[in-house]
Parts: structure tokens; sequence; C-alpha cells
């Protein structure tokens, strides 16, 4: 008798490149399926035999009434890293999640790095002044030399940023869940550590996920405890951080530098983009459109990550990124 091969559900729209990485790490191995290929009358059946899903935003790419059919123990592997968009209440408990940890986290380190210098340098204000004919030679920028770096998160994304800012001669303080971490360090701790590292940092590096513990976590409080000079880059969540908090902390302390790349209104999540504060026409400000991990075959690694990942979890190897449900609303 043939072997039945375990079949993988892909619901989320793969481009081109994504389905190769697939259909590359894949076959042979598992039967893939594409969702939006299969026709809208065999789902539910597809969706009762799948082994795993690979999908951005399930409760967008499966309706809710089918969550019933998940196959028991099922792993919804996700394309992106966090899972703060996923409706775990509603998903059976037999079903395990696992985010794409690290997929992102060489172009993100990139950008955190290119936001710091930027803010640093005055590049946005010195062209700025350029531009209405102020030749501002004098007012000094800043060096990132000898400075203290706070990574709050450091998993993929924090260890990346780490490697890059070392190049500065800077010193490492960092936060994890469990307080331990192979990748060096000049200090490490927990959320429970995060007065002493804000207190201490220069620069502030925001790459956490958004949990019951992290949501709102740096509010008014927290910013008194940071330095008034200190440079603080988010791209992790915008609800990790106070909005009215922050755009009233960034107005009133004009040395303070903020770089936001996820914001607290998207697309992605709410439909649109929007701000309640106006935080763009803030001279100390410098925002990107949560765009960090967007470079030229980001998504065919992250394709492929996710995939080697779905190939562990089949084969009861150790799969990475499990989420706890109970970390999330």
């Amino acid at each position: 008798m043939e072997r039945q091969l375990p079949i993988i559900l892909v619901t989320c729209r793969a481009s081109a490149e994504q389905r190769a990485a697939f259909l590359d790490v894949l076959e042979g191995e598992t039967t893939v399926v594409f969702h939006n290929e299969v026709p809208e009358e065999n789902r539910p059946e597809i969706l009762e035999k799948a082994s795993a899903l690979l999908s951005w935003n399930v409760a967008r790419e499966v309706p809710r009434e089918d969550f019933a059919r998940f196959k028991p123990g099922v792993l919804i592997q996700l394309m992106s890293a966090g899972a703060d968009h996923m409706p775990f209440g509603d998903l059976p408990p037999s079903v395990t999640v696992a985010g794409n940890a690290g997929a992102y986290a060489g172009p993100m380190a990139e950008h955190i790095l290119a936001m710091t210098l930027a803010l640093a340098k005055r590049l946005v204000i010195g062209n700025q002044k350029l531009q209405h004919g102020e030749f501002d030679q004098f007012t000094p920028n800043r060096s990132l030399a000898s400075a203290t770096v706070g990574i709050l998160g450091f998993g993929g994304i924090g260890r990346a940023t780490a490697r890059l800012m070392r190049a500065f001669d800077t010193r490492i303080f960092a936060i994890n869940h469990s307080g331990v971490s192979t990748e060096p360090t000049d200090f490490l701790g927990t959320l429970n550590d995060l007065e002493h590292v804000l207190r201490a940092s220069d620069i502030v590096v925001v790459s956490l996920p958004l949990t019951q513990a992290t949501r709102g976590l740096i509010g008014k409080r927290e910013l008194d405890w940071m330095k008034s000079d200190a440079i603080l880059v988010n791209v992790a969540r915008g609800a990790i951080l106070d909005e009215e908090a922050l755009y009233a902390h960034v107005k009133s302390h004009e040395r303070f530098l903020l770089g936001i790349d996820a914001w607290w209104t998207e697309p992605f999540r709410h439909g649109q983009f929007r701000m309640e504060y106006p935080f763009l026409d803030l001279p100390n400000v410098l925002g990107s459109p949560h765009n960090s991990g967007m470079v030229p075959h980001s998504g065919e690694h992250a394709a492929r990550q996710a995939a080697e990942n779905v190939l562990r979890f089949l084969k009861g190897e150790r799969v990475a990124g499990i989420v706890r449900p109970e970390d999330y609303p």
C-alpha cells in the first residue's frame, strides 16, 4: 500500500517565490495544498485532513466556524514572527501555534541600526534645514561609540541587533523571558530588571513580542526612568508603548529621539493606518511604515524557515517559536 503523505495546507496567499520555497522544502515529505486553489466546496474536507497549516492570519484565511474542523494536534505555523493577532480563544485547545521566530531578524537589525544612526546624526533634521536654506554646520550630532544599548527582547532580532551594535564598541544590556542567552552581553536580565536597563541605556531598542505581560509596558514612569537624551527605537508592536505618554514625553524632551516602525493602528490588524497624536510633526521623531523586515527575498527566507519548522513538527523534533495561548489576551 502506498504511504499517505501528511497534508500541509497553505492558507495564506503565497507569492511565486514563497510557493517555490514551500515546495522545495516540503515536497516529497508531504502533500502541499494551496487553499486558494481548492474549490470552495472541497475546502472543509482538506481542512479536516491537514496536519499543519502555513498561515499569515488564519482568522482571515479560514472561516471561524471551520476552526472546529481542525485535525486534533494540528500545527498552525505562522509566517509572521509575532502571534498577537491570533484568535486563541476560538481555536480548539489541541492546536499548536508557532511563530516564525527570527525569520526577519537580519533586515530588521539593519533597520534598527539605520534608524539609530539617522536620529543620532540628525540626518533628517539636517536635510530639512538645507532644504530651507539653513546651513547648520555646528550643531553637534551624537556618536554611538561606547554607548550602552538596551535591547528589550533578546530573541532573533535582539541578538542580530547586538551583533551590529558591537561594531561601535557599545555595551549591550538586554532583557528576555528567561534571563539566559548564548549571545554575549554586558548585562542580561528579565522584565524584573527593566528599570535598571532603561536607566543605564543611551539607546533603547524594543523587539519584544506583544503579550499580556508586555502590553503597555513602557508608560510615563518608564519613560521618566530613561535618560533625557536617550534614543528609543520600536520595531515590535505599538501597543507595548503607551501612545499618549510617549507623545507627551517626546514633545517635552527635545533631546529625546524616537524611531517608530511599529504603530498602534496599522492596516494588517486594523484595516487602516491612524495616529492619535501627530508624532511625525515633531523634529525628534523618525517614522517608517512597519517595513523593517521587507527586503528582497525576505518572503522567500521566511517561507523556507516556516516550512522547515513544519518538517520538524512532523518528525517529532523540537519546534521553534511555539507560543503559549495563556500569554495572550
